[in-house]
Order: structure tokens, then C-alpha cells, then sequence
């Protein structure tokens, strides 16, 4: 009877601490969520988690290489299909399947999208702290690759900055 009732509180225990393990690893993943502006200040994207995967999508970015053409107006026109050419890039998913490895607390096997250029690249991304995030594209490599660093900034942040720019 004794050893059925350790047994019981055994699996009990081994149970919770499989949910809380499972949750912290929610949590540390779910870290990259949030909006982030590039170093450069010239793009915030919006990352966020669908299902198991991460993706982000563009909130903003400097148009001022046209300014006769609003920021909302512009199309994914660069894209290999013909059939994705009329999107907004505002809103438009620029990353996609991140998965988050915590042996490695980084997330990886992505896909990065350059709307300027209309190429998909593989990409990677690992936080420095909990403000800053880099983001790696590469074609197979990573050492070949280019590394963007981006900041985290909230909605009063963004908004600021867009009614700046």
C-alpha cells in the first residue's frame, strides 16, 4: 500500500513538472513576440506565434524613396508570382515557420522574404537581451549569410516614430 501511494505521488510530481517545464519553454520561446524596429530605422515588423511556428508580418517602413507613392498604396511587385503582385506589403508576412530550439534558445528553419528584390531567403533569429533580436538570412549557410538587428519598441513607440517619419 505504502510503496502504491509513493508511486502515486511520484507520477504526480513527474506529471507537474513535465507541465511547468513545457510552459517555460512556452514562455522562452513566446519572448520574440512583439514589434521590433530594425537598427536602421527604416522597417518595424510585428512577430507573432501561429500555432507552433513564428512568422512576422511588415507594420511599417520608410517610403521616402518615393513620396509620391503612400506607404499603404505599395505592392509586392518584385514577387516571382504573378499572382502575389497585387498585395500590400503593409501586413504582408516577411518571415514564416520559425521554430524555437531551446537547446539553443534560437529559432530556426525560417523563411525571410525580401520584398525589394523578390527572393526568399532561409533564416534564423536569437535574442542578445530581451530588447534586442538578430535575425539572419542565408542560402544554406549562415555564415554567408546577413544579420539584421532589430529593437523592441511598443505601440506608443511606433506610433510616435510614424507620425515623426
Amino acid at each position: 500500500m505504502a510503496k502504491k501511494l509513493l508511486l502515486s505521488c511520484f507520477l504526480i510530481v513527474a506529471a507537474t513538472l513535465t507541465i511547468d517545464a513545457s510552459k517555460l519553454s512556452a514562455l522562452a520561446s513566446d519572448r520574440i513576440c512583439g514589434k521590433w524596429m530594425s537598427e536602421k530605422k527604416n522597417c518595424i515588423v510585428q512577430v507573432y506565434r501561429d500555432g507552433n511556428d513564428f512568422k512576422a508580418k511588415l507594420v511599417w517602413f520608410d517610403d521616402s524613396d518615393e513620396p509620391t507613392k503612400p506607404m499603404e498604396a505599395r505592392l509586392d511587385i518584385h514577387n516571382p508570382s504573378k499572382q502575389l503582385r497585387s498585395r500590400h506589403l503593409v501586413g504582408m508576412n516577411v518571415l514564416e515557420n520559425l521554430e524555437y530550439h531551446p537547446k539553443t534558445d534560437s529559432w530556426e528553419n525560417g523563411m525571410i522574404y525580401d520584398a525589394q528584390t523578390g527572393r526568399k531567403w532561409n533564416s534564423s533569429a536569437s535574442m542578445t537581451s530581451d530588447n534586442v533580436l538578430k535575425v539572419t538570412g542565408y542560402w544554406h549557410f549562415k555564415f554567408i549569410g546577413r544579420t539584421m538587428t532589430f529593437n523592441r519598441v511598443d505601440d506608443a513607440d511606433v506610433a510616435k516614430f510614424i507620425a515623426k517619419n
